[in-house]
């Protein structure tokens, strides 16, 4: 089974914890983990974009000019996509692009997310994580503790914690979540993987 060392807040080690093979010690399986990025991703798309077709561009309802003797094409509309002002072919219009992918491979890509972070030494695990109050300072000296200061840190915690979600908000590259709002982009887009104890028994407790 994995071992990794559980930190405090200032950085000193204060005991060591034995992670779940299961969940944070499998072969990572890329693909899955892509798929599901990607599946992430196009579920974030608004999918809002529109133009008009020919038939919904004002003008158009007589002919521009005569059939012959102009020496021009003939042309039966000034709606037609090659006029300025005509309309667009094939034009986009307002979709979604959500589609959904079996409970399994979400789980699997998961633990071949936290599986990852393990093995290249980017998990951090603290015993426990909350502030008295909203302050930065109090955020950025943590983060200096555990030497991720100017990285792309990842911090979840088991519940929801206000004053670290508010501590962090204004920091770049900081993101703060909890154990049921996790996901693999989130995981594989930050440099160091910040989890609480509480936050890493919670994970076994679900996927194992």
């Amino acid at each position: 089974m994995p071992k990794l060392e559980v930190l405090n807040v200032s950085g000193q080690k204060v005991s060591e914890i034995e992670l779940n093979e299961s969940v944070f010690g499998i072969e990572p399986n890329v693909p899955v983990m892509h798929e599901v990025v990607k599946n992430y991703l196009a579920n974030q798309r608004q999918g809002t974009q529109s133009a008009k077709t020919r038939a919904e561009v004002s003008g158009g309802g007589r002919k521009p000019f005569r059939q012959k003797g102009t020496g021009n094409a003939r042309q039966g509309s000034i709606t037609a996509p090659h006029y300025i002002g005509g309309g667009v072919v094939f034009a986009p219009k307002p979709r979604s692009y959500r589609y959904s992918l079996p409970k399994k491979v979400r789980r699997l890509a998961l633990k071949s997310a936290f599986s990852a972070k393990v093995m290249e030494n980017e998990m951090i695990v603290l015993d426990e994580l909350s502030l008295e109050a909203p302050k930065t300072k109090e955020m950025i000296a943590i983060l200096n503790n555990i030497k991720v200061a100017g990285k792309k840190v990842l911090i979840v915690t088991e519940g929801v914690e206000k004053n670290v979600v508010s501590a962090t908000s204004n920091l770049t590259g900081i993101k703060t979540t909890f154990v049921g709002e996790i996901n693999v982009y989130d995981i594989l887009n930050h440099d160091f993987f910040v989890v609480t104890k509480g936050a890493v028994e919670k994970f076994e407790e679900v996927y194992a």
